[in-house]
């Protein structure tokens, strides 16, 4: 599938990842319903994309000149199921047709272990990362399978599905549950409605305010950090392009791959180097408590 000329949903558009893959898209000539909780987030996009923001107060109409029809923005929360499946009627209204959606949104581990996450930090993790995906993707698997080309879907997943890593334990368990519902979707559709193809994409350490925020917070210089992180623009890219090919997963990011590589070879001595990469500058104090991040979404 081409990119131009076609209309895609992007959830976690406001920040990091999702706002790359709003702007890259928008770039190579698609039109993009920009979707993030954060309203602030969604106008910093439109302005990044170099597209005139929509003078709709509510934020749901795209903007009205040619140029900037090209982008609509919504505040939505995709953790509200009812405010997920009325939206695709929403996206219509704005564009008319939908031919992808690339689910970003989604929210950080705060480096917590298991004992001292709270039960409603840990509802919360998985209704916004595993439950919204979900959500969202059956939302709109109906209107994508009336493209007479095919749709795409797009998941991310995480590195923290291929490897345990200190402190994300329940971030970790989102993240492979997106993965595995992913690779299911993508066999579903195989047998039901092989146009529409479902690309899970597992990426590593890319350069977001996410991961700038935990560097901080492990006391890890941000120059380091940012030496062995993936650029977000460079990560979107790869993101497009593995879903417009239909590929049903894509590793990004160098890390990642030394993961999946040390997975392949033993599962003992992945777990054993991210501990000793990660554990050293998580795990702090007495006991093995763990040291507080910050609450984020991308």
């Amino acid at each position: 599938m081409q990119t131009a000329g076609k209309v895609f949903v992007v959830t976690g558009a406001g920040n990091g990842i999702g706002r790359q893959v709003a702007v890259e898209l928008i770039a190579q000539g698609a039109t993009v319903a920009a979707v993030d909780i954060n309203e602030n987030g969604l106008r910093q996009t439109v302005s990044e994309a170099g597209l005139r923001p929509s003078g709709d107060e509510a934020g749901l109409r795209p903007t009205g000149s040619e140029e900037g029809s090209r982008i609509s923005t919504h505040v939505l929360d995709v953790s509200d199921g009812d405010a997920v499946a009325a939206f695709p009627q929403v996206v219509l209204d704005a564009h008319g047709v939908v031919d992808g959606l690339f689910n970003i949104a989604g929210i950080a581990q705060d480096f917590e272990s298991t004992s001292g996450i709270t039960p409603e930090r840990i509802d919360q993790i998985m209704a916004v990362n595993f439950h919204g995906t979900v959500a969202m993707t059956r939302a709109f698997l109906p209107h994508l399978a009336e493209r007479p080309d095919g749709g795409r879907v797009m998941l991310t997943s995480s590195l923290s599905a291929l490897v345990p890593v200190p402190g994300a334990a329940v971030y970790g368990a989102s993240k492979a549950a997106i993965a595995y519902f992913g690779y299911g979707l993508a066999q579903d559709l195989r047998r039901q409605c092989p146009s529409v193809k479902a690309t899970t994409v597992i990426p590593g350490t890319i350069w977001t305010d996410i991961v700038r925020n935990s560097a901080q917070t492990m006391g890890v210089p941000v120059a380091v950090a940012k030496t062995f992180a993936m650029p977000a623009r460079k990560a979107a890219k790869r993101m497009i392009s593995s879903t417009m090919k239909g590929r049903t997963s894509v590793v990004i990011g160098k890390d990642a791959h030394v993961y999946r590589t040390l997975q392949r070879v033993s599962s003992v001595l992945a777990e054993r180097v991210s501990y000793i990469q990660v554990g050293t500058f998580v795990y702090r104090g007495n006991a093995g408590e763990l040291s507080g991040g910050t609450d984020s979404r991308p």
